[in-house]
């Protein structure tokens, strides 16, 4: 199976995730990878604006894709989250299995499909309330 970066369909977002191949329910699209880090450091990287790509497992272990733009699962969006297209649902989600992070696929996705995956409602109300008292400029939410 090859995945595909190019625009999303979601308005906004920048790029999306797309397969060329039929994926079948159930199926390990691809491992969610990047820099290992602590969460303290990943705090850092918020404060100075170099963030958006963050994976949580543990405390000790978090995957953060902000700058390695080769990892494709990166640009894997949630068609629930701020920006809404009628018809376009999630059907991928995260799991981890081994300390690593995969995005599954939730039920069969044809050849050509955008691959969203669920955030979490969590995620979403974090960032709607970071939005509402100004700790992140709109414009700079794009992804996980």
């Amino acid at each position: 199976m090859a995945l595909i970066v190019k625009k999303s369909q979601l308005p906004g977002v920048g790029k999306g995730l797309y397969t060329d191949k039929f994926i079948p329910k159930g199926t390990k699209i691809i491992e969610y990878r990047g820099e290992i880090i602590h969460w303290k450091e990943y705090k850092k990287r918020v404060e100075e604006e170099k963030d958006g790509y963050l994976f949580y497992i543990r405390r000790d272990k978090c995957i953060d894709a902000y700058n390695t733009p080769q990892y494709k699962a990166r640009y894997a969006n949630d068609a629930n989250g701020l920006v809404r297209v009628k018809g376009l649902k999630n059907n991928a989600q995260y799991e981890i299995h081994n300390d690593k992070c995969y995005i599954v696929a939730t039920r069969d996705i044809q050849a050509g499909e955008e691959i969203f995956v669920d955030y979490t409602r969590e995620y979403w109300d974090a960032i709607r309330y970071n939005l509402k008292k100004g700790l992140y400029k709109k414009k700079k939410i794009k992804k996980k």
